[in-house]
């Protein structure tokens, strides 16, 4: 098993913009954790690829696993695809809200960095409720795709 405790120093998460991830210069670039971006995993395959051809080692994590490693004291920065931000917040691809606050509660610094521009808004409900091309909810659930969404400012703010 990987020592992830000495290693693992960044969490990333969106689809970034295709230069933005090669102009910053991590706390440890050695090794960084990646969000999957469901439920494309568009953002996991994008970061990750980005991550590799400058020599970091990406480990690809479901979303919903941040909380765990922000508990452990694995976090040490987090890095968030942004489309848009001002003086009251940044709208940020879908996850980094969660990820905000987390990193605000455990004091861990957060980077804003460009994100690919998204056309749509909301996704198509189907990926949500498919994987592969099955459907794996049952029929009558529905599915509520969000691709962005509002990270207030105060979840922004700088830590020591």
């Amino acid at each position: 098993m990987q020592d992830y405790k000495i290693k693992s120093i960044t969490l990333l998460q969106g689809v970034f913009s295709a230069d933005s991830l090669k102009k910053v210069r991590f706390v440890q670039a050695e090794h960084s954790f990646v969000c999957e971006g469901r439920p494309s995993l568009e953002a996991g395959r994008k970061t990750s690829k980005t991550l590799l051809e400058q020599g970091i080692t990406p480990t690809m994590i479901s979303d919903n696993m941040a909380g765990f490693l922000f508990f452990k004291g694995l976090v040490r920065e987090v890095i968030i695809a942004c489309q848009y931000a001002d003086a009251t917040g940044a709208l940020c691809d879908t996850g980094a809200l969660i990820l905000a606050v987390l990193a605000n509660e455990h004091k861990v610094p957060i980077k804003l960095l460009e994100a690919e521009r998204k056309i749509r808004f909301l996704g198509d409900p189907k990926a949500i409720l498919s994987f592969e091309g099955q459907r794996i909810a049952p029929q009558g659930a529905h599915g509520y795709v969000p691709l962005v969404e509002w990270v207030p400012e105060k979840y922004l703010k700088k830590q020591n």
